[in-house]
């Protein structure tokens, strides 16, 4: 009669176990098959099975065991005679139960599915996957890794359970499995979604379809919710192409936008947040100095900014370095803003912009002013003397020269005056006749001849004034 093999436990710890295999009388021993058997839960047993050939004695150290976790150890020798009865032992490993890793796991498209796990770190994990129970704990498809996450690559148009256990250096718990429906072509969402240009009231958009060289016309639903002012618009587009751009217009300046792309079937989406660009800063701003105050003036944005209206104004902000105060100064609908009560010796940045909407969340680009001409004391009363003397040093030669030219055209008309009365007067006198009373001219060709047909003037006489026309 064969009897069952003795089995001794030599030693045992968290993650491993020494037994010794003997049998008792003559027999010749061929070998041993030895089976551990242990289980995490109630649904499945685990079964781990090692073979040894010849001697009738034989010591195994047996490793990658689980912590506080209970085993069963069975054993029977091979024989000419016969396979001999089987011999059972039971231990508890020592140590803790390690925990049962969490899983996550989804469709990311229509072949690929994320896992996502917590567990204990520095071990090599197992992801188990099959399209049914039987052959997920049978006959399952398997991948390792030793992080965390992993993308498993799978067949379309099928449904997987998914569980994840600790492979290294020990086999622990397993997850609870996941189910997971693989996406047909129709519930893809849009990939590679973007925004190509964005500007103060319009954005192109562009993405590909969800799936390569579609074969009919798709519908795409897309969805603009505008996130300040939490309202909603949607545009519809028909498209065969591998890649869609469409363009969205009717934006705010500086407005924020959750867009969103799906098919018209309502499938998975993809989505995009976006920031208009805002309005441009007002140009050529300046800065007029007064006695108490200093004035503010800029150009109207609207001469540039056809979103702009003048009803909506500009909102002025001022820094003071000096104490490190940045204060809101106020609004205003005008081109200009009175500042005072600024302080001697302290620089100061203005800064004037169209006003904001919203609690400040759609704000115009602000224009930038450095004041730093207040000085205090004496630097003020020197500044002010050294500007007065630059201008008398401009104004006092403009107006010697002004005067010198008056002077010099007086002299010339006064010169020109006294030549033409001088020679006025000598004419006069050598042509008038005493006797006659009257003065005649005549060409030189006349001379000789009857002056009956000569021109005559008259009233020369004493007692006529002449007129001189």
């Amino acid at each position: 009669v064969i009897q069952a093999p003795n089995i001794h436990i030599d030693s045992y710890d968290e993650n491993s176990l020494s037994f010794t295999l003997t049998m008792d009388g003559d027999i010749k021993v061929n070998g041993y098959v030895v089976n551990l058997f242990w289980s995490f839960d109630a649904h499945k047993q685990e079964k781990k099975t090692l073979s040894f050939r010849g001697g009738s004695a034989l010591s195994h150290k047996v490793s990658n065991l689980t912590a506080h976790t209970s085993y069963e150890i069975s054993a029977w020798a091979k024989t000419d005679l016969g396979d001999s009865p089987l011999a059972f032992e039971h231990i508890l490993t020592r140590g803790s139960s390690p925990p049962a890793p969490s899983l996550k796991a989804k469709a990311i498209n229509q072949t690929a599915v994320e896992c996502i796990w917590t567990g204990p770190k520095n071990v090599v994990y197992g992801i188990f996957y099959a399209t049914s129970f039987l052959d997920l704990y049978r006959n399952p498809k398997s991948v390792t890794t030793s992080l965390h996450n992993k993308t498993v690559i799978v067949s379309k148009d099928e449904q997987y359970l998914f569980l994840v256990r600790v492979l290294i250096p020990y086999q622990g718990p397993s997850s609870d499995y996941v189910v997971v429906k693989m996406i047909p072509d129709s519930r893809l969402p849009p990939r590679h979604l973007h925004a190509v240009h964005i500007g103060k009231t319009s954005a192109l958009i562009k993405w590909e379809s969800p799936y390569d060289s579609p074969d009919q016309d798709l519908f795409y639903a897309i969805a603009v919710k505008d996130l300040i002012r939490k309202t909603d618009r949607s545009y519809k587009v028909r498209s065969r192409n591998s890649t869609v751009e469409y363009s969205l217009s009717k934006l705010e300046p500086g407005g924020k936008y959750h867009i969103i792309v799906q098919l018209g079937n309502m499938s998975k989406d993809s989505s995009i947040k976006i920031t208009t660009v805002s309005l441009s800063a007002p140009d050529a701003l300046k800065i007029i100095t007064e006695n108490d105050h200093v004035l503010l003036f800029w150009k109207s944005l609207a001469l540039k900014e056809k979103q702009f209206n003048e009803t909506r104004g500009y909102e002025i902000h001022m820094s003071d370095s000096a104490v490190n105060l940045t204060a809101y100064l106020g609004n205003t609908t005008d081109n200009f803003f009175k500042v005072s009560n600024l302080k001697m010796g302290h620089n100061y940045t203005f800064t004037v912009q169209a006003r904001c909407l919203f609690g400040s969340q759609i704000c115009g680009e602000p224009a930038v002013l450095l004041y730093d001409e207040l000085s205090s004391g004496a630097d003020a009363a020197v500044i002010q003397a050294a500007r007065s003397t630059d201008v008398a040093a401009v104004v006092v030669p403009i107006l010697f020269l002004i005067l010198l030219s008056l002077g010099v055209g007086f002299a010339i008309l006064y010169t020109k005056h006294r030549r033409l009365q001088s020679s006025f007067s000598a004419f006069a006198n050598s042509h008038y006749s005493s006797r006659l009373g009257s003065a005649i001219f005549s060409s030189g060709d006349d001379l000789g001849e009857d002056d009956e047909d000569a021109p005559m003037i008259t009233g020369f006489s004493d007692d006529v004034p002449m007129v001189i026309a």
